[in-house]
């Protein structure tokens, strides 16, 4: 018998069975002298070479000894051919989920990488899935049962959400460092309130390292069309995850969602839920008010700023002095006092500040 070769580098769409029947009309075998030299029915032979029965493993073992062919290849083609039949039959599943790709925004989600391009668009429907970690469309959370406070003005895309949202767990899974302690977080809190003042590249990886040290996690995470969120608090594997956006741009809506969400997480306000900060609106829920209260306490003491009140001066020049003095930016005491009705909407907007993704730090 002439030494038979061992290499093949067959089509894999095909069943293992055309390669088989190929080896056979090579050696001049035919499908009843290979069930004979096997010991197996003939017709197990013949759906073998069909494609209607697999190659098993004792099969396999069969085939080395009789053709000189390692079991190895047989099964690798074997698992190769099921495994090319497993995704014909996928992508004709998932030809009925393609509109999904105009519920999120896809384009938006490629362009930040988030997910590859292509352009066919069942690959493309695979790669959102794969970056959401489901197998279907129906499978993927949507923002449903969260403490958020909605806007008749400002909708929100809850698929576009989803993906804001999943973006900030990818992020977070490599960041948790340590246990969170709530004392050291309150703690952190405090000095925190000094960083305002300061520029995103200063400020950003004092912010982040601070937190962290506390068990925090920060996040930054570009916003998505329909998202209309600055920030998100919840729980991810037992520590708290505070994820910003720079959707409102003004330095006092990102500083008072910051701290906004990071005191739903010192007060550990619903463990189970994540809450989304969307402040073109009012809450009447409890808990974001109790939010609201404490960040605006924390931020601006609220005997100091009684102080300030009874003076009666709100120029700008007051404003950033009274501000200097308590150790913020002067943008947020100018927020409150809009906020407070205490001055006109169209007041003390020359100190605020503008923060965008362009100069933002590449530390995050």
């Amino acid at each position: 018998m002439l030494k038979q070769k061992t290499q093949y580098s067959p089509d894999f769409v095909t069943p293992p069975g055309e390669t088989l029947q190929d080896k056979l009309d090579e050696l001049g075998f035919s499908q009843r002298e290979l069930a004979d030299r096997m010991g197996r029915p003939r017709k197990t032979i013949n759906e073998i070479i069909m494609g209607k029965a697999a190659i098993t493993a004792e099969t396999a073992l069969q085939l080395e000894l009789v053709l000189n062919i390692p079991a190895h290849f047989w099964l690798a083609r074997e698992a190769s051919y099921r495994a090319s039949l497993a995704r014909e039959d996928e992508t004709e599943r998932l030809s009925g989920q393609l509109d999904l790709l105009k519920k999120l925004p896809t384009r938006q989600m490629v362009d930040y990488k988030w997910i590859e391009d292509h352009k066919d668009k069942t690959k493309l429907l695979k790669e959102v899935l794969a970056f959401f970690g489901v197998t279907s469309e129906d499978r993927i959370p949507l923002v449903e049962q969260i403490a958020f406070r909605k806007s008749d003005k400002y909708k929100a895309n809850p698929w576009a959400l989803a993906a804001w949202l999943r973006r900030g767990e990818i992020e977070a899974a490599s960041k948790f460092c340590c246990e969170y302690n709530r004392k050291a977080f309150q703690l952190v809190l405090s000095n925190i309130r000094g960083l305002t003042v300061l520029p995103p590249d200063e400020f950003v990886p004092k912010l982040v390292n601070a937190c962290l040290s506390a068990g925090v996690v920060i996040l930054f995470v570009r916003e998505l069309q329909q998202t209309k969120v600055s920030g998100a608090s919840r729980w991810i594997k037992g520590n708290p995850v505070i994820q910003l956006s720079l959707f409102y741009k003004a330095d006092h809506h990102f500083w008072f969602t910051f701290f906004h969400e990071a005191m739903h997480v010192l007060k550990e306000h619903k463990k189970d839920e994540i809450f989304l900060e969307d402040e073109q609106s009012r809450s009447l829920d409890p808990l974001e008010i109790e939010a609201n209260c404490l960040a605006q306490d924390l931020l601006i003491p609220e005997d100091s700023f009684a102080e300030f009140l009874s003076g009666g001066n709100f120029s700008d020049y007051s404003i950033a002095k009274f501000a200097k003095q308590i150790g913020i930016a002067p943008s947020l005491v100018a927020g409150r006092l809009r906020h407070d009705e205490v001055i006109d909407q169209s007041y003390g907007h020359k100190l605020t500040k503008q923060y965008t993704w362009d100069n933002w730090p590449e530390f995050c």
